[in-house]
């Protein structure tokens, strides 16, 4: 089987590495300096809803500061908007990227409720990204499915751009527009819809996924079950809201040594089988593997190919010896 073929096979694209995306108040220079300071792949640095309303202005101005003072240490450095329905949207895009573009990674638009949302960032971004001399398209966007009208049109808005990076489902804001009752309890089984749908249109454009934040967010046991259940339903990372999650929720999400050599195995023995032996499917131990179940094994055996990728979850301080190195991986 050539190359080519292959990457026909298991889905042809960048893998983003995206455990956890870590929110903080941008408000706050101290929680963004220990954020940016954290072991999290992402830092989402938010204008919206955890800035109280007398605090959103002000807190553009210091947001600047943070991005063009603070090292990040190689992570995927993300801000968060008002929603473009609001008076306070524009003035954030415009005043912090046109003074903070180089430190800018990504834009997390909040409660987006159709493609013609996004395309109005996407110009937007393009205006700004030609008058401060950026490269054109280099600012990505990732977009919150938090609503029902967004849950249904979820697939026109993951492959409504060329700047679309994830999807990530907001429980609490579905909640709050379907009327939930409760939405801290059984949430796999009573959001498994919207979950399930957010994923399936992020695959189907190529996109990462990513799982809300737990709630309780002292229990760091809920966390674990959590991410456990959003890694098993095809979430990429999760949420986090305080750094205490950002450890337990690398682990689940890392593949270890052993699924990585075990990926790396099939890969190897389904390509010699196609071809010497013009096989479509084989046996790897007691598993079945034909094109269909290869796509799994490729997307862990990627972490592999992708240089300065690690399968261990580190300490903050050792992350940050690797994290130089490891920026190239992260988008």
């Amino acid at each position: 089987m050539s190359d080519k073929s292959y990457e026909q096979l298991v889905i042809a694209r960048q893998f983003g590495v995206r455990r956890t995306e870590l929110t903080c108040p941008a408000h706050s220079l101290r929680m963004m300096a220990k954020a940016a300071d954290s072991a999290a792949d992402e830092v989402i640095l938010d204008l919206e809803d955890s800035c109280a309303v007398s605090q959103k202005v002000g807190a553009r101005q210091t947001l600047v500061e943070a991005l063009n003072s603070l090292d990040f240490h190689g992570k995927i450095r993300a801000i968060r908007p008002n929603n473009v329905r609001t008076k306070y949207f524009y003035r954030d895009l415009v005043d912090v990227l046109e003074a903070a573009w180089k430190n800018v990674d990504v834009v997390v638009l909040p409660k987006v409720q159709d493609a013609s949302d996004v395309l109005f960032v996407d110009r937007l971004l393009s205006q700004i990204e030609e008058n401060v001399g950026c490269e054109p398209g280099r600012i990505r966007l990732e977009v919150l499915i938090e609503g029902a009208k967004a849950v249904l049109r979820a697939e026109e808005i993951a492959a409504c751009s060329p700047r679309m990076a994830s999807l990530i489902f907001g429980i609490a804001d579905y909640a709050g527009d379907t009327g939930a009752k409760d939405f801290t309890h059984d949430q796999f089984l009573n959001f498994h819809y919207p979950k399930s749908k957010t994923i399936a249109a992020a695959r189907a454009a190529g996109l990462d996924v990513i799982d809300n934040v737990t709630l309780q967010f002292r229990d760091l046991e809920q966390v674990r079950r959590d991410a456990e259940a959003g890694a098993r339903l095809g979430f990429d990372g999760k949420w986090a809201i305080h750094p205490s999650h950002i450890e337990v929720i690398n682990a689940v999400y890392t593949p270890s040594r052993q699924e990585l050599e075990r990926a790396l195995a099939i890969v190897e023995a389904y390509r010699k089988a196609d071809t010497e032996a013009g096989q479509g499917a084989i046996v790897f131990g007691d598993e079945m593997v034909d094109a269909a179940t290869l796509r799994m094994s490729g997307r862990r055996s990627a972490w592999r190919a992708r240089p300065g990728c690690s399968t261990s979850t580190t300490s903050s301080s050792t992350g940050r010896r690797r994290a130089r190195r490891r920026r190239r991986c992260l988008r």
